[in-house]
């Protein structure tokens, strides 16, 4: 078998020490003798953090308590900073993470702009930002705006058609 600096070549290896169960790494990793026995060192840990996150935020799918954790985690912010944010309590964010409730699609996609922003991707902010501007454009236009008048309550007449 090919060795190059310690590590076995064309094996893969499950990178559990994230916290997700299915992050499998190929090269980038090597083996050496430690005081208690072998060890992994894992080469550019930052750098492959970082692309995990990106992936998880950037997918179509609905993130994981997991992968909640683990991009609470690499943004550097307790389960309390993360729940004041999102104005929630500290027990729900817990019960996310731990996979005992969902998260909502709100609380989702600000935790996928919050950790864009750690990466400093401001563009997919800014494309994320004018959806949701765009959004509230359609909610503001099929808004009904009712005044209470002399005969009851009406349209307010600036939006009547």
């Amino acid at each position: 078998m090919n060795e190059k600096r310690g590590r076995k070549l064309n094996q893969t290896y499950h990178y559990t020490e994230c916290g997700l169960d299915n992050v499998y790494l190929c090269g980038g990793i090597e083996y050496v003798n430690g005081p208690h026995g072998k060890q992994v060192i894992i080469r550019d840990i930052d750098g492959l953090h970082k692309i995990i996150g990106s992936i998880l935020v950037n997918e179509k799918r609905d993130l994981s308590g997991k992968e909640l954790r683990f991009l609470r985690h690499e943004m550097l912010m307790s389960q309390a900073t993360l729940a004041k944010l999102l104005d929630v309590a500290d027990q729900t964010v817990h019960r996310w993470e731990a996979g005992k409730t969902e998260v909502p699609k709100p609380a989702e996609a600000l935790i996928r702009l919050l950790f864009n922003e750690h990466l400093g991707n401001n563009e997919k902010i800014k494309a994320s930002l004018k959806r949701i501007a765009e959004l509230e454009d359609v909610i503001d236009q099929k808004r009904l705006t009712l005044i209470e008048g002399k005969q009851g309550w009406q349209l307010e007449p600036r939006r009547a058609a």
